[in-house]
């Protein structure tokens, strides 16, 4: 996973949080930060900001709940283009 790829990441969730410090393999939908506007915001901040489509069967909760797993999913789907 790269550093920079994560701090991305962690840059967009702070940004609609800036009150909050969230450690990297932090659940953000079990504490209560993520509705569902901004689970597709996420998704659309994954897309645009990393080029590419999140496939369908990748459209999980789990990829998308940590900012650990999220910089997995761009990891995956990065390297297999």
């Amino acid at each position: 996973m790269s550093d920079n790829d994560s701090k991305t990441i962690a840059d967009f969730i702070r940004q609609r949080y800036p009150q909050v410090d969230f450690a990297h393999d932090e659940d953000i939908f079990s504490l209560g930060f993520v509705n569902s506007l901004f689970a597709m915001e996420l998704v659309m901040f994954v897309e645009q900001t990393f080029g590419f489509t999140v496939p369908t069967e990748e459209l999980r909760i789990d990829n998308f709940r940590t900012i650990d797993s999220i910089t997995a999913l761009v990891h995956r789907q990065t390297t297999a283009a």
